[in-house]
């Protein structure tokens, strides 16, 4: 029974213990969530304020909405008007945040969050450590499904933060104020928009090449939303991403219907970047000490008012976290691109053809340096070897290496024998075939009635001595006769070195090789077989 007495009574030092734990834990450290009202909390929204709401057709308790900027370091906070569209109130110079461009990932990493949080009631802390606040209700469902941690991470007052907005004691007063008179008009929730930066088109361009792009860009799909149509957009979390639009994106559809309005803004915004892209705008990254402030409480003679009752002495800033890091701008670093573009070959202008002015294409590049003399098919070569009209015309002898049909048909009709078997060849060849001419082994010379017929006369000779074939210029060749193989011609492989018979392979006769008489460079090649 002692035992037991004992343990109830821990049970309150225990619980205060571990609330004291997880609000050490907290980003920012701040005092418990008291519903009891305190002096602070209760005080009047400004009456400069309250003018310049009469000024733009909105009341003190017509909706809210909020929306953050870390690069620019400013806060602004929306009101809707009589019209149901959202209109700008103010706009307040945030005094502190913490951490990088980019979203809040874990616990402790100093990371101001980034993305869309809804604000309660009861999120509003009116007994705050700094002087008022209200919790950005981080992380979210999006958070979560990302995998993300951390907790505490406040709107509140002083300059001092840790993953916070910090935003000056009469700053958070009044903002605090503002919303908490929209909760009386019935505001059930107020949405709280996080960004990196503005989403214009300088910065996307800018930003490019961050490794948060994908993310941002996500976040601006929301920003475009309430741009175009000055509405709070309902939003919804699919898998791992956010989706934006009406009621259908708040029932859970991954694919909500978007606006035209929204979607003319999108592909403006794009059209925007890719010009930007291509005058030369340079991918950066801004990398800082540790966060930032904006330039309205380090410059002596601040540029703009953006407080609509700002009085020249600058309000109380209270301690200021990590000074030195403050004193430090930000460094702009260039992000190259994973991978650079190549240019594969360079154009030639001794062989380019364009016309001058002409934009090179994807073909220009893939010209070939010279430019060779076209090659004849194996048709035209075979219908100009078989013109005797025409004797003192060169004769161009394509390759035929695997394949002897070119050389019977060059041939044959010359032996008056019967048109040559096609040839065995283990797939079509194309029309014009660009392999160049390559030196081949003499081979058994031709019987003397060849030899007769081809060279009838001498003056045919001569003129045939003209004749040239690409890639030959063989040694004089003695002359030598041989008698015609019995049977069919047949294929056979070629003889492993000049003057020697050639062997018959599988199921085939031996053919006699044939070779012209002439002078040096007057040579028609022997046939090879086909592979």
């Amino acid at each position: 029974m002692v035992r037991l007495k004992g343990r109830l009574a821990m049970r309150p030092v225990l619980a205060a213990s571990g609330l004291a734990l997880a609000l050490s834990l907290g980003a920012c450290q701040d005092a418990g969530f008291s519903a009891a009202g305190s002096a602070r909390a209760r005080e009047p929204i400004p009456q400069k304020t309250v003018a310049l709401m009469a000024t733009k057709n909105m009341s003190p308790r017509d909706p809210i909405l909020i929306r953050a900027f870390k690069k620019e370091s400013e806060m602004e906070v929306w009101k809707r008007g009589a019209d149901g569209q959202y209109a700008l109130l103010k706009t307040f110079p945030i005094c502190r945040w913490s951490g990088q461009l980019g979203p809040k990932v874990r616990e402790g990493d100093r990371q101001a969050p980034e993305g869309f949080y809804p604000i309660t009631m009861g999120q509003m802390n009116p007994n705050s450590s700094y002087y008022l606040s209200f919790d950005t209700g981080y992380p979210n469902a999006f958070d979560r499904a990302n995998g993300r941690t951390g907790s505490y991470l406040m709107v509140h007052g002083t300059c001092s933060s840790a993953g916070c907005f910090a935003m000056t004691d009469e700053a958070i007063s009044e903002i605090y104020a503002i919303a908490r008179e929209a909760f009386a008009g019935g505001q059930r929730a107020f949405q709280f928009q996080s960004y990196p930066f503005r989403m214009t088109a300088q910065n996307l361009a800018k930003f490019r090449n961050d490794p948060h792009i994908g993310f941002w860009k996500n976040l601006k799909e929301g920003s475009d939303y309430f741009e175009a149509l000055h509405e709070e957009p309902r939003v919804g979390v699919c898998g791992t991403r956010y989706v934006f639009g009406g009621q259908d994106a708040a029932a859970g559809a991954c694919n909500p219907k978007v606006d035209p309005v929204v979607v003319a803004k999108r592909e403006k915004d794009e059209v925007e970047v890719a010009e930007l892209v291509a005058k030369g705008t340079a991918a950066t990254r801004l990398v800082y000490q540790d966060g930032g402030q904006h330039p309205f409480f380090r410059d002596s003679s601040p540029s703009t008012q953006l407080f609509a009752e700002q009085a020249q002495p600058r309000p109380n800033m209270g301690v200021i976290s990590r000074p030195e890091a403050l004193a430090a701008a930000p460094e702009e670093i260039v992000i190259e691109p994973k991978a650079k573009p190549v240019l594969l070959a360079k154009n030639d202008p001794k062989h380019d053809k364009t016309k001058p002015g002409t934009k090179p294409t994807a073909l220009a590049f893939a010209a070939p340096a010279s430019n060779p003399a076209p090659i004849p098919t194996r048709e035209a070569a075979a219908a100009a070897a078989a013109a005797p009209a025409s004797p003192a015309a060169p004769i161009t002898v394509a390759s035929a290496d695997g394949d002897l049909s070119g050389y019977r048909k060059l041939l044959g009709n010359l032996f008056g024998g019967a048109p040559a078997a096609p040839p065995v060849a283990p797939a079509a060849l194309p029309a014009a075939d660009t392999t160049p001419v390559a030196a081949i082994s003499p081979a058994v010379p031709l019987p003397k009635k060849v030899t007769a017929r081809l060279h009838p006369t001498p003056a045919a000779h001569h003129e045939a001595t003209t004749a040239k074939v690409d890639g030959l210029n063989p040694a004089p060749a003695k002359k030598a006769e041989t008698k015609p193989a019995e049977g069919k011609p047949s294929e056979a492989k070629p003889a492993a070195k000049a003057g020697e018979a050639a062997k018959p392979g599988e199921g085939k006769t031996p053919e006699t090789g044939k070779r012209t008489e002439g002078a040096n460079r007057n040579r028609v090649a022997a046939s090879q077989p086909a592979n």
